[in-house]
């Protein structure tokens, strides 16, 4: 049989030295989740996969991209595949206990908000929503606080944040979401109502959308995990 070179590897953030090389202009990649916008703002020819734990792109297929932490042992395991079999692959993540990240890496990255310093009036409005997400309609009150029209003020914001006031407003929430399904016990639908969204239904849909795992998934895996570390 004859079997296509390995090309080059690389885990976690060293997919950055791949586009520093030029290598990915034009190609799929992806790297840990927490450089992946910084991926694309600094090399703008790259189509970046935040979500993906392993992408295989170049001419020939040649690079291999795993994304963060542990994702590295995706990487051995394709190479395996590539080089020797997919059979000894397979008796390789059996021996070692090893997990095939199938769900990608976007359940692990937090969904973050970095708060932006260059406009004070988004910065205010920013620090006000992170106290006030769960009230209703908090995107009103925030045009309130700033004192602009609504037009000026969702134009401001997205410039400042890279967010619609929704979008943002959705990321607090989810993030909020994340932390009482990892450290407490209540219903789904009391989790939904603790964060902002009276619709329960809506609420998995988006965090599913968001999170790559619907809520009890991400409670059943990271709810351990808590427990354990703690």
């Amino acid at each position: 049989m004859t079997r296509r070179a390995p090309g080059c590897g690389a885990a976690c953030t060293g997919a950055l030295l791949f586009a520093e090389a030029g290598l990915l202009d034009d190609q799929d990649a992806t790297t840990h989740w927490a450089y992946c916008d910084a991926l694309s703002r600094r090399f703008p020819r790259v189509r970046v996969h935040a979500h993906r734990s392993l992408v295989v792109s170049g001419e020939g297929q040649r690079l291999i991209m795993a994304g963060g932490g542990t994702t590295w042992l995706d990487l051995a395991l394709f190479l395996v595949a590539r080089l020797v079999g997919v059979d000894e692959a397979m008796r390789l993540a059996r021996i070692n206990l090893i997990d095939w990240h199938h769900q990608g890496q976007q359940p692990y990255a937090a969904l973050t908000c970095a708060r932006q310093v260059e406009d004070a009036s988004i910065t205010q409005c920013q620090v006000w929503v992170a106290q006030h997400y769960d009230t209703h309609s908090p995107v009103a009150g925030m045009v309130a606080i700033s004192g602009l029209t609504e037009r000026s003020f969702k134009r401001r914001f997205k410039a400042a944040t890279g967010m619609t006031p929704m979008e943002y407003l959705h990321t607090l929430r989810l993030e909020e979401a994340k932390q009482l399904l990892e450290s407490g016990e209540a219903p789904i639908d009391e989790v939904a109502e603790q964060v902002g969204y009276a619709d329960p239904s809506f609420f998995r849909r988006l965090f599913g959308r968001r999170v790559g795992l619907t809520p009890s998934q991400y409670r059943r895996r990271f709810r351990a995990m808590r427990l354990r570390l703690e």
